[in-house]
């Protein structure tokens, strides 16, 4: 049986896409056959960050209305065997993803893969309750700020009450905190909310913590998920991430702020 997932936030810009992109990529690396779908109708920027905007030919929107099958579709990750991309329509009005059609195509998925996950839009508008409706997993992403955790305060509230599991009394939707864009120093200074504020607030399992880097933006204009630069603190963040979804018992890193060697400190190195 499939498990959906939806990655879901309040605020815009905190990173979702970015982490479809990886928790995708990640569970398909480790021999889970995964689709990640675009629900942002209208701007779509998933086949970007995962390298496959010149090969869109149909999309979700497209296969809702019958005017291409699923497979003509469906994108195959070039990178990562088992992964395929479903991408969202540019010309299309967001009220072109209905229920039903959503479901067929969930439904349809379910039969060939064992992830199927869901980036959502922002906020609470057509696609993104699309998005969240049919969860199995919410992996809510937030940054640490006042703002952004109180938004996606908000998602959960729809989430526990506007779901197919909340609406047929089923087992609740498993919820996952993602913290992305985190800085210990400026945490330190005051300028942002520690893990733990955040976890106070929100209430959720912590999935993974997210360290502030410029790799996010290289990766995305290079049109590579992050997690497959291993080396990076964002990629190993992501592996982690992808672990602990998988059940696996992984230690949190990059909580705190890195400490100088001697050396470092000696010759006033950052």
């Amino acid at each position: 049986m499939a498990k959906i997932i939806v990655v879901t936030s309040g605020k815009g810009g905190v990173g979702k896409t970015t982490t479809s992109a990886a928790i995708s990529t990640g569970l398909a690396m480790r021999g889970h056959k995964t689709v990640v779908i675009d629900f942002d109708v209208g701007l779509r920027n998933l086949d970007l960050i995962m390298g496959c905007e010149r090969r869109v030919v149909y999309d979700f929107v497209n296969v809702i209305k019958g005017e291409s099958t699923l497979n003509q579709a469906l994108i195959k990750d070039k990178r990562t065997e088992g992964l395929y991309i479903l991408p969202a329509s540019q010309t299309r009005d967001k009220d072109a993803l209905v229920r039903d059609g959503v479901e067929k195509i969930l439904n349809e998925l379910a039969k060939d893969f064992e992830y199927i996950v869901c980036d959502s839009p922002a906020g609470i508008e057509q696609g993104a309750l699309m998005a969240l409706y049919f969860a199995d997993i919410a992996i809510v992403v937030t940054n640490p700020e006042v703002s952004s955790v109180r938004d996606s305060d908000r998602i959960l509230g729809i989430l526990q009450s506007k779901s197919r599991r909340a609406e047929q009394s089923l087992e609740p939707i498993q919820e996952h905190l993602l913290l992305t864009r985190y800085n210990p120093i400026r945490v330190a200074n005051g300028e942002m909310l520690s893990v733990s504020d955040v976890e106070d607030i929100l209430a959720i399992p912590l999935l993974g913590v997210i360290p502030e880097s410029e790799a996010v933006l290289k990766a995305s204009n290079q049109g590579t998920p992050v997690i497959l630069d291993a080396e990076t603190q964002v990629g190993q963040a992501y592996n982690d991430a992808v672990d602990r979804l998988l059940g696996k018992d992984v230690a949190h890193r990059f909580l705190e702020e890195e400490k100088k060697s001697f050396f470092k400190r000696l010759l006033g190195g950052k």
